[in-house]
């Protein structure tokens, strides 16, 4: 069993950079899981079944955090993860950025699916950054948790102010 999952964790990374990758098996593996209620229509079906998996996909980013900090200093040949790792903060911030403005012309220009790819794409980034600054998804669901106690308006007026700004 370890076996099997360090190869699909090792095939899933491999691809992690790549437009098809991970993120999109992953998906595709939740909906052969738990095949979505029948719906009068394919868009209503699909946000259905997004409803169902709510709850369990909530851990893929917890998942997908232990993935790439398994990578860290591990063969950059081998791992999409441990390469970008060890070109440093500045390389997957520009990677990250890159995701970010893909995603957002995904967006604008309607394309669902492509912006939900992308959308994966930058969740996968974002990842890789936390790792390299030492931050774990618990401290950011903490803050959100935080935040979620409170308006947006009294969560913004609670922030120290900030020169410039």
């Amino acid at each position: 069993m370890a076996l099997a999952t360090k190869r699909t964790t090792r095939k899933a990374d491999e691809s992690a950079g790549k437009k098809s990758g991970a993120k999109r098996s992953e998906t595709k593996a939740a909906a052969k899981k738990s095949p979505a209620k029948k719906s009068s229509s394919k868009k209503d079906a699909i946000k259905l079944d997004a409803v169902e998996n709510t709850t369990v996909d909530a851990h893929v980013l917890d998942r997908l955090f232990e993935t790439v900090e398994s990578r860290r200093g591990t063969n950059s040949a081998l791992s999409h993860s441990a390469r970008l790792l060890s070109r440093g903060r500045k390389k997957i911030a520009q990677k990250f950025g890159e995701e970010a403005v893909e995603c957002l012309i995904e967006a604008v220009a309607g394309k669902q699916s492509e912006f939900i790819s992308e959308s994966a794409d930058v969740l996968y980034h974002l990842i890789v950054m936390w790792v390299d600054a030492g931050v774990t998804p618990q401290e950011v669901w903490q803050e959100l948790r935080r935040r979620e106690a409170m308006s947006g308006v009294e969560e913004k007026a609670s922030r120290p102010a900030q020169e410039g700004a």
